[in-house]
């Protein structure tokens, strides 16, 4: 579009949000690749949660968590969710929907590889969005998880990643008397074209 120019200019969806992302590292105080994610439970309820998104691929979106928490229950089930990033330094957001799929391949021991020996202890002990007695209880799993894993434990069989592939992305930036720009991307599937749209704000 004529008027697509900017922070909005470019053919390719993802390399724009790198861009932005890129830019709220230098201005956001805390987590600038916090993600507002979305998913819906076996009756329809939809649940909503803060995860770290932790790359952007040429095609989809990575996060990581355990398999048996909620969220990864309802992705498991339904196959679909959405996000979205809002940076209050930039006053901008991207949503983002799609499918998922799994990551449990060599890219998700990587990255856990990477975590502080900590985090990939703390991986191992918690049993993620299940009741806890205490928190006396939790740090006695991980000390019994330490002294079992050791200095170098590997990737749990139940945490990995998830790769959400768009159909649907709109880049939202804050206009003058709430005349927001707003632009919204659309492909029928994966390997469709993008269709980009100006919308009303």
């Amino acid at each position: 579009m004529a008027d697509r120019d900017g922070i909005f200019a470019g053919d390719d969806p993802f390399a724009i949000a790198r861009h932005w992302l890129a830019e709220a590292e230098k201005s956001e105080l805390n987590d600038p690749n916090a993600i507002a994610l979305a998913t819906v439970d076996a009756d329809g309820l939809p649940n909503a949660r803060m995860v770290l998104l932790k790359e952007i691929e040429d095609d989809a979106f990575v996060f990581y968590t355990n398999y048996g928490s909620v969220k990864a229950q309802e992705i498991t089930q339904g196959g679909k969710a959405a996000f979205v990033m809002h940076w209050k330094s930039l006053r901008r957001q991207i949503r983002v929907r799609g499918t998922v799929t799994r990551e449990e391949g060599e890219k998700a021991d990587a990255y856990y590889a990477s975590r502080s020996l900590k985090s990939r202890l703390g991986a191992w002990a918690s049993d993620q969005s299940q009741p806890l007695a205490s928190r006396t209880a939790l740090m006695a799993e991980v000390a019994k998880v330490t002294a079992a894993k050791g200095p170098n434990p590997p990737r749990p069989p139940f945490w990995g990643g998830f790769r959400l592939r768009p159909v649907e992305l709109e880049f939202w930036a804050d206009g003058a008397f709430r005349l927001h720009d707003r632009f919204r991307w659309t492909r029928e599937s994966e390997t469709s074209d993008w269709t980009v749209t100006r919308l009303n704000p």
